[in-house]
This record gives C-alpha cells, sequence and structure tokens, in this order.
C-alpha cells in the first residue's frame, strides 16, 4: 500500500468567523479519503495560540444550540523550525515535547482575517511547507473588499460603485452624506476585511447610515458602502488546473431572496428562513459560458491558485463581480461543494483534488 500523504488540518482562527471554521473542520474530518491521507488537526484559540484538536468530526457540528470553537487545552504546536525540517512536534501542558511525525501539506481552512488574508500563508511561505489553496498575494487581496474591486476595474472587470471610508471620514457628516448620496440607495455597508457577511447592513435611506457604519467598524478600521445592485445573486467556483492552465469552472448557483433583507450570516449558517439555494441555475448556455469567462478573469486578474467562489450580481446590463471569496464556505451544504457536486465531483473528491493541488 503506498504511503499516506500526511495533512496538517488548520482550523479556528482569531477571526469573527472562527466557529464557522470549526464547522468546516467537521466536514473535512468526516468526508476526507482515510485510504490516501492521514490527518494532524492543528486548532487556532480565539487568542491565536496553535493547539493539537481531536480527529472527531463529531467535536466540531453545527447543533444550533452552541457554536462549536478551539478550546485552549495548553497544548501547543509547534511548526518546523526551518525548511530543512517538516517536522511538527506537540508540547503538552506538563512542557513534555512529543513529535507529530513529518507532515507533506497544510490545509488551511480558516475563514477571515488572520487565515483568508494571506497571514497563515506567509507562515508557511517561511517554512517551506506547501499548503492548499490560494497564496499570500491572492489571498491578501481577496479577503480586502477595497483592493479587489480596484485590480478587477482595472482588469475590465465590471464591479459595483463604492466609497471606502474610515473612522476618520465620520468627522464630516456632512460630506460624508454627500457622498453616499451619491451611490444611492439602497446601499450595503460592509466591513473591508470580513466574510460569511459579518457586519454587513443594508441601508435603505440615510437614515439607517449611522447604526450601519457602527456595525461595521466593530469588524474592521476600514469600510465600504457600496451602490446596491437590483439583479440575480450568483455564484460559481473555481479549481486551479494541475497542469497550469486556465482553472476549472462548477455549475452555477443562485441565491433566491424569499422574506429577507440579504443573504445573511443566519441564512447561511444558522438555517434562518427566507432564502433558497438553488444549482444549477437557470441560465442560458450564452448566459453561463460569459459568467465562466468573467469568473476565470477574476480569479487570474488576483492571481488565484487552488480555489476560489466567485459572487455576482445578474443586471439587465450584464454581470457584476460582488465579491471574491478565496477561502469560500466549505461545509459539505456551502455553495462551493455544493455546485462541484452538481458538476460531478463529490465532496470528498474536492477535498483530495485541493490536497493534490497544493504547492
Amino acid at each position: 500500500m503506498a504511503e499516506k500523504t500526511r495533512v496538517a488540518l488548520v482550523f479556528g482562527g482569531r477571526s469573527s468567523e472562527h466557529s464557522i471554521s470549526c464547522v468546516t473542520a467537521g466536514g473535512v474530518l468526516g468526508a476526507i479519503d482515510r485510504e490516501r491521507f492521514e490527518v494532524v488537526p492543528v486548532g487556532i484559540t480565539r487568542d491565536g495560540a496553535f493547539v493539537l484538536e481531536r480527529d472527531d468530526p463529531a467535536a466540531y457540528a453545527l447543533d444550533g444550540r452552541e457554536l462549536p470553537e478551539v478550546r485552549d487545552d495548553g497544548s501547543r504546536v509547534l511548526w518546523p523550525e526551518s525548511t530543512t525540517t517538516r517536522e511538527l512536534r506537540v508540547q503538552r501542558p506538563d512542557g513534555a515535547l512529543e513529535s507529530l511525525g513529518d507532515v507533506d501539506v497544510a490545509f488551511p481552512i480558516l475563514h477571515g482575517p488572520y487565515g483568508e488574508d494571506g497571514t497563515i500563508q506567509g507562515l508557511f511561505e517561511l517554512i517551506g511547507l506547501p499548503y492548499a489553496g490560494n497564496g499570500v498575494l491572492a489571498s491578501a487581496l481577496g479577503m480586502d473588499k477595497h483592493f479587489t474591486k480596484t485590480v478587477l476595474q482595472a482588469a475590465g472587470v465590471e464591479v459595483a460603485p463604492w466609497i471606502t471610508v474610515t473612522r476618520a471620514d465620520l468627522v464630516d457628516d456632512a460630506f460624508l452624506r454627500r457622498r453616499v448620496a451619491g451611490l444611492g440607495y439602497p446601499a450595503f455597508v460592509k466591513p473591508a476585511r470580513a466574510g460569511s457577511s459579518v457586519g454587513v447592513s443594508k441601508v435603505d435611506d440615510p437614515s439607517g447610515l449611522d447604526a450601519a457604519l457602527r456595525i461595521a467598524f466593530e469588524e474592521d478600521s476600514r469600510v465600504l458602502i457600496e451602490r446596491g445592485v437590483r439583479g440575480r445573486e450568483l455564484e460559481i467556483g473555481l479549481l486551479g488546473s494541475r497542469t497550469g492552465g486556465a482553472p476549472r469552472t462548477s455549475a452555477v448557483g443562485e441565491i433566491v431572496v424569499t422574506g429577507r433583507a440579504f443573504y445573511d450570516f443566519e441564512a447561511k449558517y444558522l438555517g434562518a428562513p427566507g432564502i433558497d439555494l438553488v444549482c444549477p441555475a437557470p441560465l442560458g448556455d450564452g448566459e453561463r459560458m460569459e459568467l465562466e469567462r468573467i469568473a476565470v478573469r477574476t480569479f487570474e486578474a488576483l492571481g488565484g491558485a487552488g480555489l476560489a467562489r466567485v459572487d455576482v450580481f445578474f443586471t439587465d446590463e450584464g454581470f457584476v463581480v460582488n465579491e471574491v471569496n478565496t477561502l469560500p464556505g466549505f461545509t459539505p451544504i456551502s455553495m462551493y461543494p455544493r455546485c462541484w457536486q452538481e458538476a460531478g465531483v463529490s465532496y470528498p473528491e474536492l477535498i483530495t483534488e485541493l490536497i493534490t493541488l497544493a504547492g
């Protein structure tokens, strides 16, 4: 029997999306091909400590009562000391050191800052450990909505009009309100560097602006205010090529909002009503091909590798890119795996492919 590939599965983290990362870990632990892979689960606490976690999918289930999290048990996982070794070690609470053996690849499934933004990828680059997913630059660009839009606009990809503000901009309230009025209402107020719709508010008129900004600034020091775009909400997954060619594209999914203001955190992860997820989305062949072209152009403009999900609005004038997720929701029921399943790639096969693409 061929020797198994040893995978350091890294999850949890310091961001507000900590629990969603843990749910993703449970999905991956339950689906990964155990005939091919041996997993070393490395959790990151909310304070940033690397701890040795249990290889137990049930420990990270989303049961609706309590969100899972990485708890500090006093252990500390120690990464390789240099590029000359791939040995992981763990320091037990009593101070004893224990080797966990060599690992072949890291599989980070961290959402939000300190994981999806290029920081953990930088660590892996420093120690020479191959890892799944996007590199430092693409991760950083994809995490920051302002720079995502800036790069895509320069690449000729249509994005929703926006302004970016800091707390300093709040001093001149009248000027800020004129700028927002120039965008028009409704508008969406978002932290520049957060995901899973955390801190996002829909503002229908000027009276809701202050509260929306307050919520967004709790998540980030920079906030985007975007013009609301009317159109169908579509999502398409991308998967890197083994041969270095163009990325592959999944089936297209559609988010149909029936009873909520928008596709928020509660609807995404807590089963709140008012949202229908449709895959495959009803599109004509020409429409689907054009969306695939735009998604590939978006992926390549950011220097993507491994995986991404591109979210767009389909308006009367065409496609408008909303966001790019360089580590999209990856639970078994998330849209990214669901779109790939519709394209003929199962959840376990998708995990295998991402690890195989690691570099």
